[in-house]
């Protein structure tokens, strides 16, 4: 069986990625900018509303506001967001 399979997606390349060219790097205020992750530049899980997990507000206007979330944004977000799919397909079953 290939090594790669027995792997936590924490331990691969896929899972981490940091664009530091990038203008907006990091685009969350953060202590340890070394473990920034990009792989989610725009979070898959904001459509999710109140069942994204991160920290988050809800501004007057309704827009959800995720400038203090760094759920997407860590060293193990990867894990995170791939439990979160399940949710994201029913949400998607719903918009057909």
């Amino acid at each position: 069986m290939n090594d790669l399979y027995r792997k936590k997606p924490e331990e691969c390349h896929y899972s981490f990625t940091q664009h530091r060219a990038c203008e907006f790097f990091p685009c969350h205020k953060t202590d340890h900018p070394e473990d920034f992750n990009c792989l989610f530049c725009y979070c898959p899980l904001y459509t999710l509303g109140s069942h994204c997990g991160g920290n988050f507000v809800y501004l007057d206007s309704g827009v959800k506001d995720c400038s203090n979330c760094l759920v997407p944004h860590g060293r193990g977000s990867y894990s995170y967001v791939v439990k979160k799919f399940p949710e994201l397909m029913e949400l998607a079953k719903k918009n057909r």
